[in-house]
């Protein structure tokens, strides 16, 4: 796997074309999870900027899945009701944060195949920054809403290691999935630690 330099200090890996279908299969899951997960958030109490920036989000998730979807000749999984989310934004943006900096990671590997399909990965790249701005601002106000934001970031943490292994399951990737699994796990806890998020050995007991 080719390397190349990434604003977030860990070098994106450069995938095969063999790899392209899974990815792109890969990205339409975690897009229609962040869909969903951005519907049922517009149903909650929020500060009208956030709901402002959602529905703009919302109409960027449609328009990637209809793209792939078409791409693939295939729907996406459609729930029949949304899922249940936390009404504190505290950590709602926890969750939402940590569902676009997954779906960023997968546009990233993406994007190294199919370079025709970067606008996606600045898309996603404006969710992640959007989400990170307002996850800094929730920790440096009340000390109330940064514990609530910790512990939802350190619950959705020990969840993420079963969802990249669910999502690595495909033959074309398994020559690769081992480090794959290391550096997404690596790219997103990253992030998560230099927000205030985690600590830094809380990445080293969940991989």
């Amino acid at each position: 796997m080719a390397l190349s330099p990434s604003r977030t200090g860990i070098a994106p890996l450069v995938l095969p074309p063999s790899c392209e279908r899974a990815l792109l299969e890969r990205f339409l899951r975690a897009e229609a999870m962040a869909l969903w997960a951005v519907r049922a958030a517009q149903t909650q109490q929020l500060p009208r900027h956030v709901q402002t920036f959602l529905q703009r989000h919302e109409t960027d998730e449609q328009d990637h899945l209809r793209q792939f979807e078409g791409m693939l000749g295939t729907m996406s999984q459609r729930p029949a009701t949304l899922p249940t989310v936390p009404s504190q934004w505290e950590m709602l943006a926890v969750l939402l944060f940590g569902y676009e900096a997954l779906g960023l990671e997968f546009a990233t590997l993406l994007a190294g195949i199919r370079p025709d399909l970067s606008d996606i990965l600045e898309d996603e790249q404006v969710h992640v920054g959007f989400f990170e701005k307002e996850l800094r601002a929730i920790l440096a106000g009340g000390e109330t809403g940064a514990q609530q934001a910790r512990e939802a970031a350190r619950t959705w943490w020990k969840k993420l290691p079963r969802t990249v292994d669910r999502y690595l399951q495909d033959p074309s990737l398994e020559p690769y999935r081992s480090g794959l699994r290391t550096h997404i796990l690596g790219v997103i806890g990253r992030r998560f630690v230099n927000l205030g998020l985690l600590a830094d050995g809380t990445l080293s007991h969940s991989q």
